[in-house]
């Protein structure tokens, strides 16, 4: 494939970025981030306090004008993230990326999106805030909203990340 699955949703000045690993299938049907039925992704941006009102997750191009913004590190590829090889993440695309919209803080769902990004093994990573940067932007990771992971899930670092975006707790 030689077109970006979900077009990025990044400008300048964003409080936080949000990184996945590649598009679900679900998500590449519709066209959508997180629009997978089990994924919780717009259901925790709004009970974190991130979003005002629950969105749908066709309505992701209008995340900028919460100072939010959407990206994967694989954007040619979909499915499960068990289908993910190497020569599927684009980091260096990635990082440029995001050196040119300059967020404040980039958000990994999940560990793979970071593990792959970061250049870091499997079991070396904690969620929530990390040290170092990425392109001048803070990094946290957190639990992935998948519904696959259901069973690693946890709100705590995604609460964490909200106050370090909106200075507010959550809901």
């Amino acid at each position: 494939m030689t077109e970006d699955i979900l077009p990025d949703v990044l400008e300048p000045g964003l409080r936080v970025v949000f990184c996945g690993t590649q598009a679900g299938a679900v998500s590449a049907r519709r066209r959508a981030y997180y629009a997978g039925p089990g994924n919780k992704f717009w259901t925790v941006l709004h009970q974190t306090g991130l979003l005002p009102v629950k969105l749908a997750p066709e309505e992701f191009r209008s995340l900028p004008r919460y100072g939010i913004g959407l990206t994967d590190v694989a954007k040619r590829t979909s499915g499960p993230d068990s289908a993910l090889r190497g020569g599927h993440f684009d980091v260096a695309g990635f990082t440029a990326r995001i050196a040119a919209s300059t967020p404040g803080i980039v958000a990994f769902n999940g560990k793979r999106a970071a593990q792959a990004a970061l250049g870091i093994r499997e079991g070396r990573l904690a969620y929530g805030l990390q040290p170092g940067k990425l392109a001048g932007a803070k990094i946290y990771i957190l639990p992935s909203t998948s519904g696959a992971a259901a069973g690693f899930w946890s709100i705590e670092p995604w609460k964490q990340l909200a106050m370090a975006v909106t200075g507010t707790t959550a809901r």
